[in-house]
């Protein structure tokens, strides 16, 4: 089989389809196969791509395997810079590293759009996990593969098949140790759960926790345009009318809550948040909900009676 070829295509489609005929691009380079697999799929295709390639300094030798991927990039015609960063502590390494890569990405892209190198199983990981989190429809909806600037021409395309690319074109991927750790969570998944569920199902479970994120995707975002309609008439700069949103339902009602609390400066209010807002909103509870801040102040979203408010308090 040429995976070449059809991690090409894929590419060609994902441009066609997201980029409007944009061909100046980034990719975020890891060294592993699948960005070295995109890497080379995106140059293959005909784009100017520029590979980026984060340096986490969280393991040792990590500046000689950031090295090798952007000499890797450059070989296959691609420019390449290496990005160092410095992962925190908050949420734990994982949610650290990513958070850490994501501003560093942006902040070197130049406006150019960046492609990652997720497959159809870091999909299914995803929404596995969100469903074990019971992270409600918008984690278990995954990955698009259009966010701007993120673009990801490969979540129709399997890992084994950006492997065998990579031997096809006799590049020589990083096998990250942090991939193999089961102290992490989405390799236990990757390595122990998934290959489980396939066994008890047998087969095909990969392929249909992507279709589950496919059809919730294109559920949520129906809702999300009717509730951005309800926002619009709901919302003033005096705040939120609480008898224009009460009577909708749930589903809509929490849309409107969410999209609201975002633009008062919420960073992804998560379910627990939204919930107490709402609970608020209905009258099943009464006070202040901390919705975020700075050193200085917390904002609170409280109720007047008619609307619901935001303040802020001093600390």
């Amino acid at each position: 089989m040429d995976s070449a070829g059809a991690l090409t295509g894929a590419v060609e489609r994902f441009v066609g389809e997201h980029l409007d005929g944009a061909r100046r691009v980034c990719v975020g380079l890891s060294g592993g196969p699948d960005s070295l697999a995109l890497t080379a799929a995106t140059l293959r295709a005909g784009l100017e791509v520029r590979a980026l390639v984060v340096d986490h300094r969280l393991q040792h030798g990590s500046a000689h395997v950031a090295d090798d991927a952007a000499r890797a990039a450059t070989a296959l015609g691609a420019r390449a810079e290496v990005l160092e960063v410095s992962v925190g502590t908050v949420g734990g390494m994982e949610a650290a590293a990513r958070d850490a890569r994501y501003t560093a990405l942006d902040a070197a892209r130049d406006g150019a759009p960046v492609l990652l190198g997720h497959t159809m199983d870091d999909q299914a990981e995803t929404v596995l996990l969100g469903l074990a989190r019971g992270s409600g429809g918008r984690s278990i909806a995954g990955m698009r593969a259009w966010s701007p600037p993120w673009g990801r021409p490969f979540l129709g395309i399997r890992r084994a098949q950006t492997v065998a690319t990579c031997t096809e074109l006799g590049l020589a991927p990083h096998a990250d140790a942090h991939n193999r750790d089961p102290r992490f969570t989405r390799v236990r998944l990757r390595s122990e759960v998934l290959p489980l569920l396939d066994d008890v199902l047998r087969g095909g479970s990969v392929e249909a926790l992507a279709r589950t994120a496919d059809a919730l995707r294109a559920d949520n975002d129906a809702l999300d345009a009717i509730a951005d309609e309800h926002y619009r008439r709901t919302v003033t700069d005096a705040g939120l009318d609480i008898g224009a949103v009460t009577g909708l339902a749930v589903a809509l009602r929490t849309r409107v809550l969410r999209r609201w609390l975002v633009d008062l400066g919420a960073t992804e209010p998560t379910s627990r948040v939204i919930g107490a807002v709402d609970a608020l909103l209905t009258g099943r509870a009464g006070g202040q909900v901390a919705i975020g801040g700075d050193p200085s102040h917390r904002l609170v979203v409280e109720s007047t009676g008619t609307t619901l408010v935001v303040a802020a308090v001093a600390r």
